[in-house]
């Protein structure tokens, strides 16, 4: 039996072509295999796009249909099954890997496949690179600091409960929200009503067609919701702070 082969996670970043990290890229180079998610109901694949231009055979991208149901039973039956496939491959010698938007740790489906890989293969040989968070680029692309001095920063899934969200923005200094959907519009009159939408910012499909960029979320609507938008909550502005 030939050896395993060997399995590389790798976060290409949130969005636009060239920020995938130079040691992910030279792995990418020589896997025999790169799976690539697809949101479901979209036509391409936002992480082929980060991979655009970098020359990168065609013939070595297998596109999944990833799986993102709140019910955790149904996501470990869908990455049971990935990981059966992905394990067949290694079990015949061939190198791997598997792309995430953003990093690859931070709210990723490739944990999920890396856990399930792990049970089936015991001994795999595998390495993770990280990848820019949609939360740093917003930052940069705003040029809006995302921590200074001693400041608490939360990272937290959008909640229903706006209540328990101003709980936790009036327990923190700044609050990165993501996974917002449907929510915007009850957040956007949350931070309205605290007096705060002017010093925060959001961002969506960050170097994509689409793409929304705002340092001042009192000019925003609900409209603006979408796949791969952040929000970053600055609970004081940065002028009465530093005063």
């Amino acid at each position: 039996m030939s050896q395993c082969g060997r399995f590389f996670g790798v976060g290409v970043g949130p969005g636009p072509a060239g920020l995938v990290p130079v040691a992910a890229l030279e792995a990418l180079r020589v896997v025999d295999l790169i799976y690539l998610p697809r949101a479901r109901g979209s036509e391409v694949s936002v992480a082929r796009q980060c991979l655009a231009g970098l020359g990168l055979a065609d013939d070595r991208f297998r596109e999944i249909e990833f799986e993102m149901d709140p019910d955790r039973r149904v996501l470990a039956t869908h990455y049971a099954a990935l990981a059966a496939t992905v394990a067949g491959e290694l079990q015949q010698g061939r190198d791997v890997a598997y792309l995430t938007i953003g990093d690859s740790m931070t709210y990723s489906t490739y944990g999920y496949l890396l856990a399930a890989l792990r049970e089936r293969l015991p001994v795999l040989e595998h390495r993770t690179f990280p990848g820019v968070t949609s939360f740093a680029a917003t930052a940069s692309a705003l040029s809006w600091p995302l921590g200074e001095g001693k400041e608490r920063i939360l990272i937290l899934p959008c909640p229903d409960d706006m209540a328990a969200l101003r709980a936790d923005i009036d327990s923190h200094d700044i609050v990165v929200l993501m996974k917002i959907g449907a929510r915007l519009g009850a957040v956007l009159d949350l931070l309205d009503d605290m007096g705060i939408a002017r010093h925060c910012a959001f961002a969506r499909r960050i170097g994509l067609p689409g793409e929304v960029l705002c340092d001042d979320v009192s000019r925003l609507d609900a409209s603006a919701s979408g796949y791969l938008a952040t929000l970053l909550i600055r609970r004081e502005a940065r002028e009465r702070r530093h005063a």
